[in-house]
């Protein structure tokens, strides 16, 4: 038995990109796999006022059970009301890669889907998107689709190089498939590892500095597909103050570097209206967790060291909100 999202108190995205596009913002799109994250994701979003994108990816389903995140999200529209403020909240599958499992997430509740098909040729990417398309749109579910190759890890989605969205080709895309948004690739990159030293240049004091994004096909795509909602994968900033405190208290993450944060404010005032963020959440919590677990080794009550987790957590997605996507103030 299939459960519609408006069941849920979830909305779509389509209000939600329009209102992005035409306030030069991007609204916030985070993963989530626990309880933790999403108490943090509700009360940053709540306090700042923000619409935000609940992101499920496969791997998730899998860890934490599609009948659990399904409820968890009923409980988050919930909450925010609890908490004072009506929010828009969207629940949305990250990267699915077939009309199954795409299908499997809008009977169950989800209110967007991506389907990702970059990894097929450009025909075969086109039939699987529209037919993912055709099955969403006839239940009021919104579907984002993708060309292009982000390079990284995330999960199940692994590619060891990049390739870049070409602007000519994105007319043909959209317009063939119906997809209501478009993920494509500039540059960012999926995990905590963006990019190698040698693609990076070092700064004075030895910090590594990406290759800046191509706003350049940006502006092609815009051009090709004026006021179409763009989003933006793998768009973690790598904090070095978590990577210095994960280290600090026994990681091993080197030459770990990500996208800087003025870059996303340039791309959130543009057609990009999606911005995915879940490498820094993982940082975040980690870095808090380890701290706990090296200055207090005889604590092991699981909620005095996700606790702090969750605080950290909370602090980033508020700092997201405000300072970067620009989406405070705008639910």
């Amino acid at each position: 038995m299939s459960t519609s999202y408006k069941d849920l108190g979830l909305v779509n995205t389509t209000e939600m990109f329009a209102k992005a596009v035409e306030g030069g913002y991007a609204v916030p799109a985070y993963n989530f796999n626990n309880l933790e994250q999403l108490q943090a994701i509700i009360q940053a979003c709540v306090e700042t006022k923000s619409p935000v994108i609940l992101q499920v990816s496969a791997g998730a389903r899998k860890y934490a059970n599609s009948n659990l995140l399904r409820n968890m999200a009923r409980g988050a529209v919930e909450y925010a009301k609890e908490l004072g403020c009506e929010i828009p909240i969207a629940l949305h599958l990250d990267h699915g890669d077939t009309f199954e499992l795409c299908k499997d997430c809008v009977d169950s509740g989800f209110s967007s889907v991506m389907i990702d098909g970059s990894h097929h040729s450009f025909e075969e990417n086109i039939a699987l998107t529209k037919k993912v398309v055709e099955y969403a749109h006839a239940n009021g579910v919104t579907v984002e689709g993708e060309l292009g190759v982000l390079a990284g890890v995330e999960d199940d989605v692994v590619a060891e190089q990049s390739h870049y969205t070409k602007p000519e080709e994105v007319i043909e895309f959209v317009t063939r498939t119906g997809v209501d948004s478009l993920a494509i690739s500039i540059g960012t990159s999926h995990g905590a590892n963006k990019f190698t030293p040698d693609q990076c240049t070092r700064n004075a004091d030895g910090v590594l500095i990406p290759p800046p994004l191509r706003f350049d096909i940006l502006e092609e795509i815009e051009a090709q597909l004026p006021g179409f909602p763009i989003v933006l994968h793998g768009s973690s900033s790598v904090p070095p103050e978590d990577v210095d405190t994960i280290n600090k208290f026994g990681g091993a993450l080197k030459d770990s570097v990500g996208i800087p944060e003025e870059q996303l404010r340039k791309a959130a005032k543009s057609a990009v209206c999606k911005i995915n963020i879940d490498s820094d959440g993982r940082l975040a919590m980690t870095a808090a967790i380890r701290k706990v677990f090296v200055e207090k080794p005889g604590e092991f009550d699981p909620r005095k060291y996700l606790g702090p987790a969750r605080d950290a957590l909370k602090v980033l997605y508020m700092h997201k909100n405000a300072n970067v996507l620009g989406s405070a103030g705008k639910a």
